[in-house]
């Protein structure tokens, strides 16, 4: 059938969309965000430029890291290591040539220093782009103070630096002052939470909810008060010169050195793109050079923000944001009213006729169920029409309303692309949160349906939009060469024409880690491999005595191996979703012997030194699930351009992920400890050899008694 309104080849790609969609509605929409950068930029010309940081201009780098120098007269654990000279002198160079970098700094290099320093001397404004806020509050509370302090001893002069988080951190306090005039909470917990907010308020310089360190992680009231984009008045708002956000503008724009994560960073790139290049579009300010430490996550972030994700939660949030305004200005008219009601129903039948499954799964046959289930689409596309329509026919407009404009014709737009688009490098799917009896996701996410489209292959967009756009682009972590090489990342983000550079890690690994792989476990795939790997799992820990991270590929295996142990071991057992992450790994520091259970978020980010952690156990080769969409998609498209999708894409990918859940078990030079892979496929598989030479140069063993010397057990 065809569907009203809409026509063959709506949009040839998520980017192309996404330009199209902003350039509509600028007006309206991006207004906000290029107003804000234009009023700073022009409001402090004269101080926006970086300032010229070349401390002590006679301490070259030679001088800075070797034997004797400024380092090793102010670090109090200074040892010289010669490959994070070498990562320095690579970065200085890159900056002064104005060319990519592409470098891994193996555990132990002290990677942060080489880069912070050569960025200091450069004197150029240079944005940090981290994986993990861990990383950002490390080089921000201690990295960058240290450098200060080391080159300005006598306080003669001041580095300019600014850590910026995603907008959701930040409180919005026209939000806060809304609610107090009509308050709206429900039970005492959220009163509570409301009062712990409103007194923070008055003394925060920041507005950073990481403050509020009594704020629970799954606060149900701190989404209705956050400061995020689609709700922001820009300039128009009565709280504009006081808002978190336009500080948090002002202290970018006056800085040399600015610390973001790649989420944000592939948001504002999101934005900027959106809006044609216009030079005042986003939040982040223009840089000469861009460093992404832990570059091993740009795909699939890059991914994510190069997308299009459209949900019910969505859809009632803007239904509850509308009304909620409307009642506090007094014109929630029973038309409009009607509107909003005739849009949840008609949002929730769609919903549930989308396919169904569990988890993440490809929406296939779009077009069959579009000739199913046309009029459904139509319907839910003529309820947010008509929303739109009642609102934009009030007599007296606050500025909330261009706000909810702009964000019903963006769901209009980002639905038919959904719903209709051919573009070939996109793949569409569909992702199911939470559910009956579900503990693991916060109430409001509770059954809940995403429509998401997802770029297959992010190489071309990245190199388009970000390398081709940078002077210097510097991507670094100690999990990124495969074999020794980089064509694996070069191929999957673009780079190209890039320096490359491998550091050995300063670390003894030889004396320092055991990896043991039994060779008589079965197959991960069969029946028999979870009973079995139970049984070697409770010989290990006894052996190590607990203080083990022991890592799954799976939620299921993790569970069931968990209840297996949990009656027969006398260690402490942690398990992954009892606890915040934070509060897990915290317990896990301060617990004699203790053994932690855990899936793919404790794989990498995740640092405990000394003996507390002397064990990591991982069950299998981290291979990427096969059937997920996006996964499935990429193997496709690499296959059907003529390449072996399995060795070119999956197993390089497994590889940087083993590498990571390891690198979590040596993590100083006092470290000692044991690897364990129950997984004997890297040894009597073709592509095990892959793994292996990738792998740091570990001792390495199939004999159970090996492990027992290493440990003095008998």
């Amino acid at each position: 059938m065809t569907i009203v309104g809409t026509r063959p080849g709506l949009a040839t790609s998520v980017i192309e969309l996404v330009w199209n969609f902003a350039k509509k509605i600028c007006s309206l929409g991006t207004r906000y965000w290029v107003l804000s950068s234009r009023y700073y930029r022009d409001s402090l010309a004269s101080t926006s430029q970086p300032a010229s940081c070349r401390p002590r201009q006679e301490c070259t780098l030679y001088q800075f890291f070797s034997p004797g120098g400024l380092l090793s007269r102010t670090h109090p654990a200074y040892e010289f290591r010669h490959g994070q000279l070498q990562m320095a002198q690579a970065v200085e160079q890159a900056l002064e040539e104005k060319r990519h970098l592409v470098v891994e700094a193996g555990t132990g290099t002290g990677k942060t220093l080489a880069y912070l320093f050569p960025v200091i001397r450069s004197g150029k404004r240079v944005l940090i782009s981290t994986g993990t806020k861990n990383l950002q509050e490390q080089l921000f509370y201690k990295d960058i103070p240290f450098l200060e302090q080391a080159l300005y001893p006598n306080g003669a002069a001041k580095l300019r630096v600014c850590y910026m988080k995603g907008r959701a951190n930040y409180l919005c306090r026209k939000k806060l002052y809304d609610l107090t005039d009509q308050p709206v909470l429900s039970g005492l917990e959220q009163i509570e939470q409301y009062r712990a907010i409103a007194a923070w308020e008055k003394t925060t310089q920041t507005g950073d909810r990481a403050e509020l360190a009594s704020l629970p992680e799954s606060s149900a009231l701190w989404p209705e008060l956050d400061a995020r984009a689609e709700t922001c008045l820009g300039q128009k708002c009565s709280s504009w010169n006081r808002c978190f956000i336009t500080e948090m503008h002002r202290r970018a724009m006056e800085s040399d050195i600015i610390i973001v994560n790649h989420h944000l960073f592939f948001a504002d790139l999101s934005i900027k793109q959106a809006s044609d290049h216009a030079p005042d579009a986003g939040i982040l300010p223009e840089v000469g050079a861009v460093i992404f430490d832990e570059a091993h996550e740009l795909e699939d972030v890059a991914g994510s923000y190069f997308g299009v994700s459209v949900s019910n939660l969505r859809i009632e949030d803007l239904i509850r944001d509308v009304e909620s305004s409307l009642q506090r200005h007094r014109l929630l008219r029973s038309t409009i009213a009607g509107a909003t009601r005739n849009l949840r129903e008609r949002s929730q039948f769609f919903f549930a006729l989308l396919p169904p499954g569990v988890g993440r799964f490809a929406f296939q046959n779009r077009p069959g169920f579009l000739e199913e289930n046309g009029v459904k689409f139509i319907a839910l596309m003529q309820a947010l029409g008509r929303l739109a329509s009642e609102i934009q026919n009030l007599p007296q407009k606050p500025e909330e309303v261009f706000s909810f404009i702009r964000r019903i014709e963006e769901l209009q737009v980002q639905m038919r692309f959904l719903m209709e688009s051919e573009d070939r490098n996109t793949v569409f799917w569909i992702e199911r949160r939470g559910g009956r009896g579900a503990t693991d996701v916060p109430a409001r996410h509770k059954q809940n349906v995403f429509l998401q489209a997802t770029p297959i292959d992010v190489a071309p967009i990245l190199k388009t939009c970000l390398f081709d756009q940078l002077d210097c682009a510097v991507l670094t972590s100690a999990t990124l060469a495969v074999s020794g090489g980089f064509e694996y990342i070069r191929q999957r983000l673009g780079v190209e024409h890039a320096r490359e550079l491998v550091l050995p890690s300063h670390f003894d690994y030889q004396n320092q880690a055991l990896l043991y792989v039994p060779p008589d476990l079965p197959n991960p795939s069969t029946p028999q491999f979870s009973t079995r790997a139970a049984d070697r799992i409770r010989r290990l820990l006894e052996i190590t005595r607990g203080r083990a991270f022991c890592l799954f590929t799976s939620y299921a295996q993790m569970n069931e191996i968990y209840q297996r142990l949990s009656r027969e071991l006398e260690f402490p057992m942690l398990l992954q979703g009892d606890s915040p992450k934070s509060v897990l790994l915290e317990k896990f520091r301060l617990t004699p012997n203790a053994v932690l259970f855990a899936t793919s978020s404790f794989w990498q980010g995740v640092d405990v030194q000394g003996e507390q952690l002397s064990c990591v156990i991982i069950d299998r080769l981290p291979f990427a699930v096969p059937t997920d969409p996006v996964v499935a998609a990429r193997v496709r498209a690499v296959d059907q351009a003529g390449g072996n999708a399995f060795f070119q894409y999956q197993v390089p990918a497994a590889v940087i992920t083993l590498k990571q859940g390891f690198g979590r078990l040596i993590r100083s030079l006092h470290d000692r400890g044991l690897l364990c892979l129950l997984d004997n496929r890297i040894l009597n598989k073709r592509y095990g050899r892959v793994f292996l030479e990738s792998l740091p140069s570990y001792r390495k063993t199939v004999e159970l008694k090996d492990v027992e010397s290493f440990f003095g057990a008998h």
